[in-house]
């Protein structure tokens, strides 16, 4: 075997056994006749302790080879008191899997600084940093809970297309694309498939897909390609949906506190898991007024007024009851008062991270809601046609995966939570 034990394998209790690691070099020191080489892979760090004359030459002179060489280390596990996890290994054998032949382009144990720009270019050195790839486990251990939750209340799995004829949301923010003799776009959201597989008597599903917006944003909160997490339930209210997302979300949260405490002390992220407020849009924007964050009845809510409103109200808080004119056409308007729509957003942390709605299945008011928003009902047939065919109430929601990590984690950059991102500049690795 290439190697039998990763670093969190191991323990002071396996004092004596021998085991075979593969990872790299963190990091060489030399201290008299002892060298200390702190071996690193995905699981953790551990020290390797040599000493002239007892040391295998070989093994002893591997002990030198530069930071970030790829090796296998054949030793035995010895406890020592001095060392940080309470003992170190001993090797008998080191071998450098592949010598390095590039220079590496930034320190990767954060003793000196490196631009985010130039850990972009360089992705796969800067993912061996702690502190990088504690982000993704975090983010993976998000996703993870998000799909076990779903799966455990019986909700279905659905993949929805990447390429579609029409824009799913309204607006101009769209990637065209040539499909064959015709022009196509990037989609936006999965929002019309995942309603039309409840109204195919679904009952409630699930997906998580990449989305694509041809924002010209430049800001730390926004990318061109991103992650959605979504549901969407037949028979069902927004009160219904936001009810779910309580429980999915809180179970995130936990999750997270469950697995990857490593990994928060890494970030030197503190996540407590919230009781999450719900409040509406006027209370809202009454509350914003109150304490100097004014904002006037009728617009959507900018960056400062998501800080505020959890300043106000605690870490995580659903506002919902939106204006229609602010959300989506196919968000259901409230019964006697059309200014309003089943519509809400979820705040967390000072940033919104979910947006959700009841949907209008009614072809009517459909039709009505796109006109209202400049849309042509004709490129949408398709959609308001299922309408017409026994469509029942439903609701849903989305969570922006990046937004949810980089809050959870506390990075200052969205692109630091997605692993490969892309901008308007940014197109590569």
């Amino acid at each position: 075997m290439l190697m039998t034990h990763r670093v969190s394998d191991l323990s002071k209790a396996m004092n004596g056994e021998e085991v075979t690691l593969c990872g790299w070099v963190h990091e060489v020191r030399e201290l008299g006749k002892l060298k200390f080489l702190l071996l690193r892979d995905s699981t953790g760090i551990v020290q390797v302790t040599g000493k002239r004359g007892t040391t295998p030459d070989d093994a002893y002179s591997g002990m030198s080879l530069p930071k970030e060489s790829v090796i296998q280390v054949v030793g035995a596990v010895s406890e020592n008191r001095e060392a940080k996890a309470g003992f170190e290994i001993v090797p008998k054998k080191i071998v450098n899997l592949n010598p390095l032949s590039a220079k590496i382009p930034f320190e990767v144990t954060g003793k000196v600084d490196a631009e985010l720009d130039v850990r972009l270019n360089y992705r796969y050195i800067d993912l061996r940093r702690q502190e990088s790839a504690a982000v993704f486990k975090i983010e993976s251990t998000l996703a993870d809970a998000f799909v076990d939750e779903c799966a455990r209340r019986g909700f279905t799995h659905i993949r929805t297309p990447s390429i579609v004829a029409e824009t799913t949301e309204g607006g101009a923010d769209l990637f065209s694309i040539v499909y064959f003799e015709r022009e196509a776009y990037l989609a936006q959201s999965p929002q019309l498939y995942k309603q039309l597989a409840v109204i195919g008597g679904l009952g409630a599903v699930f997906t998580i897909t990449p989305v694509f917006r041809a924002e010209k944003s430049n800001t730390v909160y926004h990318i061109n390609e991103s992650t959605q997490m979504d549901i969407e339930m037949a028979f069902a209210d927004a009160d219904d949906v936001i009810a779910v997302l309580s429980e999915i979300f809180m179970s995130m949260l936990k999750a997270v506190k469950a697995k990857n405490q490593r990994e928060l002390e890494i970030l030197n992220a503190k996540l407590e898991v919230p009781k999450m407020k719900v409040i509406t849009y006027t209370e809202a924007v009454d509350a914003l007024n109150r304490y100097g964050t004014k904002t006037v009845f009728g617009e959507d809510f900018n960056r400062e007024h998501e800080k505020a409103i959890c300043k106000i109200y605690g870490d995580a808080v659903v506002v919902k009851d939106f204006p229609s004119a602010v959300r989506a056409f196919y968000s259901m308007p409230k019964d006697g008062d059309e200014r309003l729509c089943n519509g809400f957003d979820l705040f967390y942390k000072g940033l919104e991270i979910l947006s959700g709605a009841q949907r209008i299945h009614l072809p009517d008011v459909l039709i009505r809601s796109l006109k209202g928003k400049g849309l042509d009902p004709k490129n949408f047939e398709p959609y308001i046609n299922a309408m017409r065919c026994g469509a029942p109430p439903h609701a849903g929601w989305s969570i922006g995966l990046e937004r949810l990590t980089m809050q959870v984690t506390g990075v200052e950059n969205i692109r630091e939570a997605a692993m490969f991102p892309r901008d308007r500049k940014r197109l590569t690795p």
